[in-house]
C-alpha cells in the first residue's frame, strides 16, 4: 500500500511565492500527499482558504488572524466569524503571538488569541496555535482561557520542555520542515519525545522547505521529506509516521460526528 500523508498547514492561497493552487495540489497528490488543510491568516486569505477548499476535494480551510495581522480585528472580526461556519472549515487560526517580529503591538496580538480561542470553544473547532519567542504569553492565555479540546501548537519549535507543557496542556505538536535542519537539535529532542498519538506534520508551506530542499519554495510536494526528517529524529521507520500522522490528522480534523468528519475515511 502506497504512502499516505496529510499535510496539517499550508498556505496554497498566497500568490507569487511558488506554484499555483491548481499546481500545488497535483504535485502534492502525486507526492502521495492525500489531504492539505490551506490556513487563514486574516480576512482576505481565510476568504480565499475557503474557495480553495470548495475548489479541490483534497484541500480544506481554517480561518483566523495571525499575529502579525492582528491589528485587523476590528475591521475584520465579523468577517472572520461568518466564514468560520463555512461548510469545509476545520479550525481556528493560525493565530497565538509572534514576539520576534512584532509586525502588532503584544496587546493587539493578545487581544486577537483570546478572540479565536473563545470562537475555536464557541464552534467546537480546533485551535491552530503560532507562537515565537513567546511561550511564556502562549501559554500564560491558554491557561486563563481554557485549551480547546482539540489544540495544536504548529510549526512546533521548542525543545523538550516547551513540548512537555504542551503536551500536558493536551495540545498536539505539529512539525515543519525546521526538523530536517541541521541546527534544530532541541527540535529534534522534542520530537522525539512526542507521544505518537499528539504528532502530526506539516509543511507551512511556501516557507521553511526541508531538506533536501532548501532555499526553493515550499510546496505541499515537500512533505515526505518533512516526515523522513521526522522519522529519523524519531528512530522509527517513515511509513510508520505517515500512518500515525495521518490517523491524528483525521481524529484532530475530521472526527467521527461532527459534520466535517462525515468523510473522514474517505479515501482519496
Amino acid at each position: 500500500m502506497p504512502v499516505a500523508w496529510i499535510d496539517a498547514h499550508c498556505h496554497l492561497q498566497l500568490e507569487g511565492r511558488g506554484p499555483t493552487p491548481e499546481e500545488a495540489v497535483a504535485r502534492a497528490l502525486e507526492a502521495g500527499v492525500e489531504r492539505m488543510v490551506c490556513i487563514g491568516t486574516d480576512l482576505a486569505t481565510s476568504a480565499e482558504a475557503v474557495r480553495l477548499a470548495g475548489a479541490f476535494p483534497e484541500v480544506w480551510a481554517s480561518v483566523g488572524l495571525h499575529p502579525h495581522d492582528a491589528s485587523k480585528l476590528a475591521g475584520e472580526w465579523d468577517g472572520l466569524v461568518e466564514l468560520a461556519g463555512a461548510e469545509r472549515v476545520v479550525g481556528i487560526g493560525e493565530a497565538g503571538f509572534d514576539l520576534y517580529y512584532r509586525h502588532s503591538e503584544p496587546d493587539a496580538q493578545e487581544a486577537a488569541f483570546r478572540a479565536q480561542i473563545r470562537l475555536a470553544h464557541e464552534r467546537g473547532l480546533p485551535l491552530i496555535i503560532h507562537s515565537r519567542d513567546a511561550w511564556a504569553e502562549t501559554f500564560a492565555v491558554l491557561q486563563s482561557d481554557g485549551v480547546p479540546p482539540r489544540t495544536v501548537f504548529h510549526c512546533f519549535t521548542g525543545g523538550p520542555a516547551e513540548a512537555e507543557r504542551a503536551l500536558g496542556a493536551g495540545c498536539w505538536l505539529s512539525y515543519s520542515g525546521i526538523v530536517s535542519f541541521k541546527t534544530a537539535d532541541d527540535l529534534r529532542a522534542a520530537a522525539a519525545a512526542t507521544p505518537a498519538d499528539r504528532l502530526l506534520v506539516e509543511t507551512d508551506s511556501p516557507f521553511l522547505a526541508p531538506v533536501p530542499h532548501r532555499g526553493k519554495t515550499n510546496e505541499p510536494a515537500f512533505l515526505p521529506a518533512v516526515g523522513a526528517a521526522l522519522a529519523a529524529a524519531r528512530g522509527e521507520p517513515v511509513e510508520t509516521v505517515a500512518e500515525v500522522t495521518r490517523a491524528n490528522a483525521l481524529a484532530f480534523f475530521w472526527p467521527p460526528g461532527t459534520p466535517s468528519g462525515l468523510s473522514s475515511n474517505t479515501s482519496l
